[in-house]
């Protein structure tokens, strides 16, 4: 009995890190090459640009999230989904995802009304055809998902967003502006649509389709979705509002600093989602285990972040320049603010998985629907402030919101205060005094190559000796797996 309970957490501790591992490799692929052709994009493409596709964004969020509705974590959460689930949850999803899509063509005229940009109205009607595609690989993403393949999933994401990055860039050269930005997201989930059904051993059919399974997973799933739709806002409201208060040009230098902060932070966000609520449910009925691994998670989350986000912000303005050139010099100055409260959102995504992990799906919704209500009412109260104003006001707010998140997952699982500051603080401060040490050193240094080379140097540097002579024990379990993977 005991040897079966050794070689059971032996094998969910290898998938676990198996997770990681791949859902840090698709992470970090799909980033780099964004990386890549974002810096081509910056330089072909204006703000204003930006500014188009960023005020259209967050109607697309919101009609994916209803077209889903949540099914896919509500999947997930089932010890055991029966084939009928994931086929109930397939057809669902396109009928939604049909009918969303009229209302949107319809209704795009209101939407460039609000924005006072008639140009708006058919790019709404083109780009949002991604509901419709996204809807098609819903039920195979959530098998992926359950059964935890994530180098599956890697490989997918990554192939789909090489093609579509090409794709982008060549319509971009070729004069498309924001049209190339439309084409670049519909390629993406095209192929990443397309991939999920090639890895997925799952088949939709259509005799016997039932919506039974659909309507008992709604409760639960319903929560999910009112939570997605209040994060997509949540995570878009200076878009909404800028785009509405100010000119296409000023929300394109938001979004672009938006745009970078979440390539910097979706980095550790994804490898922590990839594998946090699978696992997680597994060990549901040993509190325990359950602790262990979520404490793990969560030195493993801080390890990284901190001086992912902290060091992205120290080089933000020489970054900026050299990559996409002076015309974007205002989106590295919201970059630095947004770096503050880039660092705290994996360990949000965290709480939330051990949130939903524990069934409380109506926790996470009242959570974050407070944080968008929050978000909405100081964005609406500080506008005339101007857009610096709203940028800070908007990282106190994400960064303050983990005492909320904190608090809920405290009274579900027993993990404190005194857990969590042991788990982050040390990492956080350590890798602020590296960043601040990097600053002080190279502020002579003139040359915007040289200074940026030489602070990413520095900190690396630094962060890793301290971690060293700290004998981090994450730092150590880390460098093992990646030896023995070697």
């Amino acid at each position: 009995m005991q040897l079966n309970s050794n070689s059971a957490m032996e094998n969910l501790k290898e998938k676990t890190a198996r997770g990681l591992m791949w859902g840090g490799l698709n992470s970090g692929m799909q980033q780099v090459v964004g990386l890549a052709f974002g810096i081509v994009l910056g330089r072909l493409l204006a703000p204003s640009d930006y500014g188009m596709m960023a005020m259209i964004s967050i109607f697309s969020l919101v009609a994916t999230a209803l077209q889903d509705s949540g099914f896919r974590t509500a999947l997930t959460n089932l010890k055991d989904p029966k084939t009928e689930d994931y086929n109930s949850v397939f057809w669902f999803n396109i009928i939604m995802a049909t009918s969303l899509y009229i209302i949107l063509f319809l209704t795009a005229p209101l939407i460039g009304d609000y924005y006072h940009t008639p140009r708006v109205v058919p790019l709404c009607r083109y780009a949002f055809l991604s509901i419709i595609i996204a809807s098609l690989g819903t039920a195979q993403s959530a098998y992926l998902f359950k059964h935890l393949k994530a180098k599956q999933q890697a490989e997918a994401g990554g192939i789909a967003v090489i093609a579509s990055s090409i794709v982008g860039v060549v319509m971009a050269f070729c004069g498309g502006a924001y049209w190339s930005l439309a084409t670049q997201g519909l390629v993406y989930v095209g192929i990443n649509t397309f991939f999920q059904w090639h890895f997925s051993p799952w088949r939709p059919s259509v005799r016997g389709i039932t919506f039974a399974p659909v309507r008992r997973m709604f409760r639960f799933s319903c929560k999910i979705l009112a939570t997605t739709i209040m994060t997509s806002v949540n995570n878009n409201v200076l878009n909404i509002l800028l785009g509405h208060y100010f000119s296409p040009r000023d929300t394109g230098n938001y979004n672009q600093a938006y745009q970078w902060n979440t390539k910097c932070f979706s980095l550790v966000q994804s490898m922590v989602a990839q594998v946090a609520q699978p696992v997680l449910v597994s060990l549901d009925d040993e509190p325990g285990r359950q602790m262990d691994v979520f404490r793990k998670m969560m030195r493993f989350t801080s390890f990284i972040t901190f001086p992912l986000l902290f060091g992205f912000g120290l080089v933000a303005k020489e970054f900026i320049v050299i990559a996409i050139g002076e015309k974007w010099l205002t989106s590295a100055e919201f970059i630095q603010i947004l770096c503050v409260s880039g660092a705290t959102m994996p360990i949000s995504t965290l709480f939330s998985n051990m949130i939903i992990s524990k069934g409380h799906s109506g926790t996470f919704f009242w959570c974050t629907f407070s944080l968008g209500l929050a978000l909405i009412a100081t964005m609406l109260c500080i506008w005339p402030l101007g857009i610096r104003a709203m940028v800070v006001g908007y990282m106190l707010i994400n960064t303050m919101w983990l005492a909320v998140w904190l608090f809920f997952v405290r009274r579900l699982t027993g993990y404190g205060y005194l857990m969590f500051l042991k788990d982050v603080t040390p990492f956080a401060l350590a890798a602020a005094a590296v960043m601040g040490v990097a600053y002080a050193a190279t502020l002579p240094i003139t040359n915007l190559w040289l200074l940026l080379t030489t602070r990413f140097a520095i900190a690396a540097a630094l962060y890793y000796g301290v971690m060293k002579a700290a004998r981090v024990k994450i730092l150590d379990e880390c460098e093992r797996f990646i030896l023995k993977r070697k």
